[in-house]
């Protein structure tokens, strides 16, 4: 899985949501294996960041489908129009009680982690069928099979992203094009702070008939203080090592779990009846 350009055999990807977090250290840890990284953010001050860091960054917003189509146009220019693998990267959550999440927020986090990811990877597979060749890395989450409160938003568009990106696998059985799942659990990124400025927008927790469960519970989390990091949770650099296994891998897996609560939850969700995997997960 190798493109020419220049007179030098490299490899190309494309990755989403660089700013920080996972997309941030799969960039640099893909760049030091050797491969050429478009690393993309929402932010042009995010692009202009990393690409004083050396990277191209163009700039994708999941959101934004304008900003889809020519972030993957200046990619595939620089390129000589080839890509060798995609990294759809990028989501953002909105804390709260599903009573509580209003239909425009529903609808914006899906256009947000689901939709953005489709219309990025259609745009891309034929490039990959051309050139005969490619790789589709989707990044779900423990949230992707395994619900959890105050997280109904994202669980659903991760729900919604593990059937799409199974379907799709089934569909491109047929071809040289590799769909994967990347499922990481607790994860040091700034997710948790990054949903302030979306519940502050759609949550009027104030009014819920949750108030005391916000007041007892998701506020004091939600806006704490750093104090280091949760039971399980990894470093952004476990998931870049599943991510380089996978782009490597001859035949790669359908999924790569990353973290102990991941492993558990899969276990749990195969052999446990329901009843009491909610018993669990209502306590997680």
């Amino acid at each position: 899985m190798q493109t020419r350009l220049g007179h030098q055999l490299t490899q190309t990807i494309l990755i989403t949501g660089c700013s920080s977090g996972i997309g941030y250290d799969c960039a640099h840890f893909l760049r030091e294996n050797g491969w050429r990284v478009f690393a993309s953010c929402r932010k042009p001050s995010d692009c202009d960041r990393l690409a004083a860091e050396g990277f191209d960054a163009p700039r994708i917003d999941y959101e934004d489908e304008a900003s889809i189509e020519t972030g993957l146009a200046a990619v595939l220019d620089a390129t000589g129009g080839r890509l060798d693998a995609l990294f759809n990267n990028g989501a953002y959550g909105i804390p709260g009680a599903v009573e509580d999440v209003p239909r425009a927020a529903l609808r914006q986090n899906f256009e947000a982690n689901l939709f953005g990811y489709h219309d990025l990877t259609l745009r891309v597979l034929p490039v990959m069928r051309a050139q005969g060749h490619g790789r589709v890395l989707n990044c779900s989450s423990v949230l992707g099979f395994a619900t959890m409160r105050w997280r109904g938003a994202y669980n659903s568009t991760k729900f919604a992203l593990e059937g799409l990106t199974d379907t799709l696998r089934l569909e491109m059985r047929d071809t040289p094009i590799k769909i994967v799942l990347i499922q990481p659990g607790p994860i040091s990124t700034a997710i948790r702070q990054n949903s302030i400025t979306q519940f502050e927008r759609w949550i009027d927790w104030e009014s819920s008939a949750h108030r005391q469960r916000y007041e007892d519970n998701l506020l004091e989390r939600l806006y704490a203080e750093d104090t280091g990091p949760d039971l399980f949770e990894l470093p952004a650099r476990r998931v870049s090592l599943k991510v380089l296994r996978a782009l490597n891998a001859p035949k790669p897996k359908t999924r790569y779990k990353i973290t102990v609560p991941t492993h558990v939850m899969a276990g749990f969700r195969r052999i446990l009846p329901r009843q009491t995997f909610d018993w669990i997960l209502a306590r997680s």
